[in-house]
């Protein structure tokens, strides 16, 4: 039988330390299902206008002011 213990962590020298609270729980040796999910810093999406800004489309003898 598996019982859920949910916390949050930061991974420090590639290590998750367990808080003080659940170490009674999870005891040395014991077997363990580990999940991680991680909250990934979101930007922005770029919209066409912003991508065409910063590569314009060059286009030889088709368009022209003159």
């Amino acid at each position: 039988m598996l019982n859920a213990v949910e916390f949050q962590a930061k991974i420090q020298n590639g290590l998750i330390q367990i808080p003080d609270e659940y170490k009674q729980e999870l005891g040395e040796g014991d077997d363990i299902k580990v999940i991680v999910l991680v909250r990934k810093k979101s930007f922005p999406k770029k919209d066409i206008i912003d991508e065409l800004t910063e590569n314009p489309v060059q286009v030889n003898g088709v368009l022209s002011r003159e």
